[in-house]
């Protein structure tokens, strides 16, 4: 079939095969001609296939040459519907890592069921033996409670009054004004339930009890502040309690693995086009504001370069892990820079429909949006007629 793109809103519900496979080797490539890193083996990556945690299980695999296991939901292709993203992405990752000589392994599932769970310590026991980094990069807006069976769904408003300000719509270019009602106690609750810490919390635990977690081992999992304009619908808004929440479970974390010598750390990390960002009001505009003044300065990252950094001048630095005063890593050091801030707020002032393409990177950003779901690659012939069904290897 010829796979062409197809949007319904922040979501592409179609996917390229070689468009994603594509990405994925430009990835492996830009970490492979980065100096090696060490100090991990065994890798268990939750959340695997996309942004973040794709990222992580590229630099691990390719930087480390450490064994891995990605977790994440089931995506195949299903009659004339293409694959998921997601699936094309780690149907790459696999046939490379396999050409590499690498172990890796794909544990497909949803990420809070005990069952997805089990199944995982069932695959690193018989695989790997033991992990010693466990990468928490699970990403989404709908949860059942593996104990109540409770259906959560999460929610993106600001907390105590409305919030209005720009967004715009980046398939066209229109820049203009939304108000967000505030959120309700439930929705809180409901968005912590989902995007908080209890998950990551559960994982642990069932690691630990399972005997497949290594002494001295790392947990991190992926967090975001973000600027003051944003602020309201973001960090202090229902996604923020659920960081707070999630931040807080690192820091029991980081105690409970500590009586084995191992930590765990929140790193707060850049803004980023990635599927769950696209879906925020008015973070597709800032995006497009910090992309032009962070690649105008010679400091944008993608989540490659991001998630590299993170590694080498963090996570496995061997002159120690730099935190800020909450006790976090905070790799979004170069995008909170008061000079990137401050000509991104008067950017932000400025922006309009007419002027939008000239004081921001909206093309950038809609193409790097597109490139999530394998679309807009260099090389790749669109006009090809592709398999939508394609075969990840080591499937679990």
């Amino acid at each position: 079939m010829i796979i062409k793109p197809r949007t319904r809103g922040f979501i592409c519900t179609t996917a390229h095969p070689e468009g994603c496979a594509s990405q994925v080797r430009e990835q492996i490539e830009y970490v492979k001609g980065q100096p090696a890193l060490s100090g991990f083996k065994n890798v268990l990556v939750l959340g695997a296939s996309t942004g973040y945690g794709l990222s992580s299980r590229i630099v691990a695999a390719f930087g480390a040459g450490a064994n891995t296991i990605g977790v994440y939901r089931q995506g195949a292709a299903s009659g004339n519907r293409t694959a998921t993203a997601g699936w094309y992405n780690s149907a790459a990752f696999e046939k490379a890592a396999q050409d590499a000589g690498l172990k890796s392994f794909s544990v497909t599932g949803d990420a809070f069921a005990d069952e997805t769970k089990a199944r995982t310590i069932d695959v690193i026991r018989a695989e790997l033996g033991q992990v010693d980094l466990v990468v928490y990069s699970v990403a989404s807006a709908r949860r059942i409670h593996p104990t109540t069976g409770e259906v959560f769904n999460s929610t993106l408003k600001p907390i105590g009054k409305p919030y209005t300000n720009k967004t715009v719509n980046f398939h066209n270019g229109e820049v203009s004004s939304i108000t967000i009602d505030p959120a309700t106690q439930e929705d809180i609750d409901n968005t912590v339930a989902v995007m908080g810490g209890e998950d990551w919390q559960m994982w642990i635990d069932a690691l630990l009890e399972a005997g497949v977690l290594a002494d001295g081992a790392t947990t991190v999992a992926y967090s975001y502040i973000g600027p003051e304009l944003t602020q309201a619908v973001y960090r202090e808004g229902t996604i923020g309690r659920a960081k707070d929440d999630l931040e807080a479970t690192g820091q029991r974390l980081n105690k409970q693995l500590g009586e084995k010598g191992g930590q765990a750390y929140v790193s707060v990390c850049k803004a980023l086009v990635t599927q769950s960002s696209s879906a925020i009001p008015v973070v597709p505009l800032y995006i497009s504001a910090l992309y032009k003044v962070m690649k105008e300065k010679g400091i944008h990252e993608g989540t490659i370069e991001q998630t590299y950094r993170l590694f080498s001048d963090r996570l496995y630095n061997p002159k120690g892990t730099e935190l800020d005063e909450a006790g976090r890593i905070r790799i979004d050091d170069w995008e909170m820079r008061d000079d990137v801030q401050a000509e991104v707020a008067k950017l932000w002032e400025e922006l309009t429909t007419d002027n939008i393409y000239d004081l921001s990177d909206l093309k950038g950003y809609r193409k790097e949006f597109f490139q999530l779901f394998g679309f807009e690659s260099e090389g790749v012939d669109y006009e090809a007629d592709v398999s939508a069904e394609v075969d990840v290897p080591n499937l679990r």
